[in-house]
């Protein structure tokens, strides 16, 4: 060991501009982990109803209130644009969702290491956006299946990904508004 190696316990030394890097990712492993979590769990529920129901089928979970429904969006979130026909739609969407998961990526690499609240919302959203975007490459739609309803009142189709995204945009919502941040004042 020299003078510019980092002793890193349990990893031994490294050159300094090695312990740069690992340390940032050491930091990051909620913005590695959970993503890859989401999407391995999105597409691997994704690919048991592909396997499993037809196109259009239904199988009551819950009476009254949830089925599994095999249905395909290829629109937006919430089945946007699902109905409108337009010339590479399939790339424009994708392509819009490639940015913004980057844009997404790029605000959470730049949060601080505190901020562990933001950073979880943010990784929620980033594996959701990753989830679907990964259909949305491969099959041209997203595979949504959990159909939730009240009497003939219908949410929109969904699955896992826009779960973990829906749960991110909370959790950055509350994180905004400073639900759970404890100030103590004086008086």
């Amino acid at each position: 060991m020299n003078s510019n190696d980092t002793l890193i316990p349990g990893q031994g030394a490294f050159t300094e501009g090695e312990a740069n890097l690992v340390q940032p990712l050491r930091a990051r492993r909620l913005e590695v982990w959970l993503p890859m979590l989401i999407v391995a769990l999105d597409q691997l529920s994704k690919a048991v109803i592909r396997a499993t129901m037809p196109e259009h089928s239904s199988v009551t979970v819950i009476p009254g209130f949830m089925d599994l429904t095999h249905v395909r969006n290829t629109g937006a979130a919430f089945g946007f644009l699902n109905a409108a026909e337009f010339p590479l739609k399939t790339v424009v969407i994708a392509v819009i969702a490639t940015a913004a998961l980057m844009g997404v990526g790029l605000y959470a690499a730049g949060l601080a290491r505190h901020q562990i609240v933001a950073r979880l919302g943010l990784a929620l959203i980033i594996g959701g956006a990753a989830g679907n975007l990964i259909d949305r490459i491969v099959a041209g739609s997203v595979v949504d299946f959990v159909d939730v309803y009240w009497r003939t009142h219908h949410f929109w189709a969904f699955n896992v990904a826009d779960s973990a995204i829906t749960v991110g945009v909370a959790v950055m919502i509350l994180d905004m508004l400073g639900v759970g941040t404890h100030v103590s004042k004086t008086v």
